[in-house]
C-alpha cells in the first residue's frame, strides 16, 4: 500500500500539471485514482482535483508546487 494518493480525472490538464510538479519533486510512489464515473468520489473531490491525499487522510488540495509537495510527504513522517 503507498503511503500516497493522487485524486484525478481523465482528461485534465490541472492533474497533468500536478503529475509534473510530483515528478519535480522526485515524489515517492503513490496510487492514483480516477474519481470519473465514481459517484461518492465525485461527491468528495469533483471540483477539488488534483487531490493529493496521505495515509492519515491528511489532503493537499491544487494548486500546489514541488516546496509545498515535499513538505506535506515529510509531514508524514513526522513524530
Amino acid at each position: 500500500m503507498h503511503a500516497f494518493t493522487l485524486y484525478q480525472r481523465d482528461d485534465c490538464h490541472l492533474c497533468d500539471q500536478a503529475l509534473a510538479v510530483l515528478a519535480q519533486a522526485r515524489f515517492p510512489d503513490f496510487t492514483s485514482i480516477w474519481i470519473d464515473e465514481d459517484d461518492a468520489l465525485e461527491a468528495s473531490y469533483g471540483a477539488r482535483v488534483p487531490v493529493l491525499r496521505r495515509a492519515d487522510g491528511a489532503e493537499l488540495d491544487w494548486p500546489f508546487d514541488v516546496a509545498t509537495v515535499q513538505a506535506f510527504s515529510i509531514a508524514v513522517d513526522a513524530p
